[in-house]
């Protein structure tokens, strides 16, 4: 499928220990950082690629409803509603209006289906965060549909560790810097730990700050980076247990 079949950048970073008194904040991204979410995604698209293959073969399916999210982000933003209006969308056009109103309700009932799934936390994610806890400000920093956050938030019941939520609708460098203004710190006492290269990572190693990358097993195609990033600032992990070594 189009949204997996990608492999993450080779990343270029010596194993040096930061210096903890500078760092004074660590947010964590949520879906296939703190849990499974991306699996779930694939699922759904699998779905809908065998749902649609009357019209066109599966991978082509797949690279149409691709092209549909990117041009919808704009508009619908990220997570489950707007990967559902994509789908519905790439359906219409691909089948030159033909998609039967049976179909269109199969559609939405994937979509429904994910907002439904049960909230099931990646290995080491507790430990590290009862760890981290007294030692520094943890924040959640995510993006995606409200609503859907807030629900996986709750079932996960990792709320009581984190001193401030923030569910962002972009990570760019200005919506990390604002939300670095808001922690009333400056850049280099802040850490990002996250699975996207391209939204946790970078804007925040351009602001000055730390990152701690950890790829998830499948990978968005809009969320990978194609280029070569050798910092001194990144640590490249495995596992999220490894946080716990380079603290």
């Amino acid at each position: 499928m189009i949204r997996s079949a990608v492999t993450w950048v080779d990343v270029v970073c010596e194993r040096k220990q930061l210096k903890p008194m500078k760092l004074k904040v660590i947010a964590f991204d949520a879906d296939d950082t703190l849990w499974h979410n991306e699996s779930f995604f694939q699922e759904a698209e699998h779905k809908f690629c065998l749902l649609l293959e009357d019209f066109l073969p599966q991978h082509t399916v797949a690279r149409e409803l691709l092209k549909t999210e990117i041009d919808n982000l704009p508009l619908y933003g990220y997570g489950i509603k707007a990967f559902v209006l994509s789908m519905i969308q790439t359906a219409v056009r691909i089948s030159d209006g033909n998609i039967g109103a049976i179909d269109i309700e199969k559609i939405i009932g994937f979509g429904q289906e994910l907002l439904q799934k049960p909230v099931e936390i990646l290995d080491g994610v507790e430990e590290v965060l009862a760890d981290l806890q007294d030692k520094y400000r943890l924040v959640m920093a995510t993006k995606g549909d409200l609503l859907d956050q807030e629900r996986k938030l709750k079932a996960s019941c990792l709320e009581k560790y984190f001193h401030h939520i923030e569910i962002m609708s972009e990570k760019k460098e200005e919506d990390f810097r604002k939300l670095i203004g808001h922690l009333d710190i400056p850049p280099t006492a802040f850490a990002m730990v996250g699975n996207s290269l391209k939204s946790d990572i970078l804007p925040v190693l351009n602001l000055g700050g730390y990152g701690f990358h950890i790829p998830y097993h499948v990978t968005w195609s809009h969320e990978t980076v194609d280029h070569h990033i050798d910092h001194p600032n990144l640590r490249q992990m495995e596992k999220i247990i490894e946080i716990l070594e380079h603290l």
